[in-house]
């Protein structure tokens, strides 16, 4: 380090330029975690005051930097989004200019499947991205290895298959198919047939409840326990048949598109939808969750889409157009896909407001049924009429993975590890509802209902009894005779019911003035007492 005398003659030290950035950019972390500017403590005339409140100025000062050090070594990398310049537009930018630009690894990540004679397809991620499983219509199952595209098992069911999902890690997948759903390991082997579910449309695996929900196509929603085995909901919703059903990732209540243009949301505990709201004038298309849970997309065959705030239950933004399917990205991108054409809107802004971020056309003729964000890679992937497609979306990916949470480089020994936790972990399906806040606080007392006639007189001979059967304490002089034993008995037999005669009185008080306040609201008004019966006197 270089030293430089300032006028009184004393060294300074200057630090290097890197460490002068290093200490910008530390601030400018801590300020982003500060709760605004700190307060003026000067001016306060109470010396306590004033020193618990510089305690708790500092605590908040310490958080902050502890926070902003943790964001610059435990989540090293940074997520991007598309930038234009001048005149030019993002949603113009298409896939081959952006495979030129970026590596080779996220090139491989562009790809088209075709497999015309088993489509269409659906696809499912795992949690950390890893690994998908991709069902075709005509019987086709595969499990693949994302990192290096490698193939690790297809098997070929002979027989129509509606949906796939996995359970909690790859070993296990579901799939909705003719007749029943079915549980497969990776392997392919089939490990369980789901006769009660009956023919399933859609499945939705709740992760952090171990739930596996369908619901078929006579309108009935069943949850399963996939640990125990036993069925733990099945209900009819009554609304008849749909296949619109989507996770709300926050708080674990499935949310249903109706034809009649309602969203019912709903949990494993009551047979009733928790909420039952108005969403369209049309039949519900696709319904997609916000990672964060409080905001809902859905869209009609009116040819509208809609974003909702579900803490209101307000609509956020309309947008024009139709979706058969929509998904939204880990980093709150919202893809929406019709016939074969892909549009991807994002809100760049503080208001909610979606504006058109990319756009990509699939080959004519092709069919997308299902879009679904990759976790923790800017990748979208597409399940069409023909196979199944990949293609880059920047921006749209979580780039900092939590290993505790998804691994996407995880071994079997951390898997197994992760399985037997996730196992412990598990919620109870009494914990989903629409405020999982709750959980924890304290139940507000509840309003005391009255005694019934029968409970207050069981009440007062139980104090009558215990009187009686006390006994007297023997007294000198005359004092325990017979006569003012009696007597004293019955005194104190009427102290003990007098809070009962009080309180029955007060109650026969406040009804009659219930009565004549009733009475006195139905009384005529002036022009019609002539026409009144006249009481008997």
């Amino acid at each position: 380090t270089m030293d430089v005398k300032q006028e009184t003659g004393a060294p300074e030290k200057i630090k290097p330029p890197t460490e002068l950035e290093e200490t910008d950019e530390l601030e400018t972390r801590i300020k982003k975690y500060l709760r605004g500017d700190g307060a003026n403590l000067e001016a306060l005339q109470d010396k306590k005051l004033r020193g618990q409140l510089t305690v708790r100025e500092k605590l908040y000062g310490k958080s902050a930097e502890a926070a902003a050090k943790a964001e610059k070594w435990l989540m090293p990398s940074e997520g991007g989004f598309l930038e234009a310049e001048g005149i030019e537009k993002t949603w113009r930018i298409r896939q081959e200019s952006i495979a030129r630009e970026v590596d080779i690894a996220s090139s491989r990540n562009q790809y088209d499947i075709v497999l015309p004679d088993l489509g269409p397809y659906t696809l499912d991620f795992t949690s950390s991205g890893r690994y998908m499983a991709a069902a075709g219509r005509k019987g086709h199952l595969a499990v693949v290895d994302m990192k290096n595209l490698r193939l690790i098992k297809e098997i070929q069911v002979r027989e129509t298959v509606r949906d796939v999902v996995f359970l909690h890690n790859e070993l296990f997948f579901a799939a909705a198919q003719k007749k029943y759903p079915y549980i497969y390991s990776r392997d392919g082997i089939e490990l369980h047939c789901l006769k009660e579910h009956g023919a399933v449309l859609k499945l939705q695996f709740l992760k952090n409840h171990f739930l596996l929900a369908s619901i078929n196509k006579f309108g009935q929603l069943h949850y399963q326990d996939v640990t125990m085995g036993g069925m733990v909901g099945n209900f009819r919703t009554g609304l008849g048949r749909t296949d619109v059903m989507q996770v709300n990732p926050f708080n674990g209540v499935v949310a249903l598109g109706h034809s009649g243009g309602t969203v019912t949301m709903w949990k494993p505990t009551t047979s009733a939808p928790l909420v039952k709201m108005l969403c369209h004038r049309g039949p519900v298309a696709a319904l997609a969750f916000h990672p964060n849970g409080h905001i809902m997309a859905t869209s009609g065959k009116e040819r509208k889409i809609k974003i909702w705030d579900l803490r209101k239950f307000e609509v956020l933004q309309t947008l024009p157009g139709h979706a058969s399917t929509l998904d939204f990205s880990q980093k709150g991108l919202l893809a929406a896909a019709t016939g074969s054409f892909v549009q991807i809107s994002g809100n760049f802004s503080e208001s909610q407001s979606y504006s058109r971020y990319m756009t990509h056309s699939m080959a004519k003729g092709y069919q997308i049924k299902k879009l679904l964000f990759r976790p923790y890679e800017d990748v979208l992937g597409i399940a069409h009429s023909m196979g199944w497609s990949s293609i880059l979306i920047p921006g749209s990916g979580e780039p900092n993975f939590d290993s505790w949470v998804a691994n996407p480089f995880e071994t079997s020994k951390q898997r197994r590890e992760k399985e037997v936790r996730s196992l412990l972990d598990k919620l109870p399906p009494e914990t989903i509802m629409l405020d999982p806040s709750k959980i924890g606080t304290v139940k507000p007392p509840s309003r005391k209902q009255n005694p019934t006639k029968q409970e207050r007189e069981s009440e007062v001979e139980a104090a009558v009894t215990a009187i009686k059967d006390k006994p007297m304490k023997k007294k000198t002089k005359g004092r325990s005779k017979p006569s003012k034993i009696v007597k004293k008995k019955q005194d104190m037999i009427g102290r003990t019911k007098r809070p009962f005669l009080e309180q029955q009185m007060k109650e026969e008080e406040a009804l009659s003035r219930k009565k004549q306040k009733a009475s006195e609201e139905d009384e005529l008004p002036k022009s019609l007492q002539r026409f009144a019966r006249k009481k008997a006197t």
